[in-house]
């Protein structure tokens, strides 16, 4: 057991996390989502939501604010003016714990072209339709880093 760490974050996407660099990038994705056939590592996270395990990692992993976009959501095939519910909700976390980005919506096939240049992608269990996010990660600042040692 280790200390302030998030509950829902096991060994290997906490392995992920850490061995990401600044700019590489990670996809949270649904049930429905092809995570096996697209190339990046795939980190299991069956019977998992989507929206507690992106809290999870917005609770650790920052966001990178040298780009305008940071993240990513997919748009819903044939309606990409509507945003999905689960989508409006992945804002709301990121929103609180990252700060002010907004997620960006990318195209189906576009959105899986970016998510197969990730680092990794993490296959949650979550039935709602559309729930996929892809994070670039940003920089842990000296002062954070040391405020994160003195805790």
């Amino acid at each position: 057991m280790l200390r302030d760490i998030h509950p829902l974050l096991g060994p290997n996407l906490l392995f992920a996390l850490a061995t990401m660099g600044h700019g590489d990038e990670i996809a949270i994705v649904d049930a429905n989502f092809p995570a096996a056939t697209l190339g990046p590592e795939v980190v299991r996270a069956d019977g998992m939501a989507a929206l507690p395990l992106l809290e999870a990692v917005l609770t650790h992993m920052p966001l990178d604010t040298f780009d305008p976009a940071a993240a990513w959501r997919m748009e819903m095939v044939d309606t990409p003016q509507i945003v999905p519910p689960i989508c409006l909700a992945f804002q709301e976390v990121v929103d609180r714990l990252a700060g002010p980005f907004s997620i960006e919506p990318l195209e189906r096939f576009a959105f899986y072209e970016r998510a197969a240049k990730a680092a990794f992608i993490v296959a949650t269990g979550e039935q709602a339709l559309y729930a996929n996010i892809i994070l670039k990660k940003g920089v842990v600042t000296p002062d954070e880093a040391a405020r994160f040692a003195r805790n």
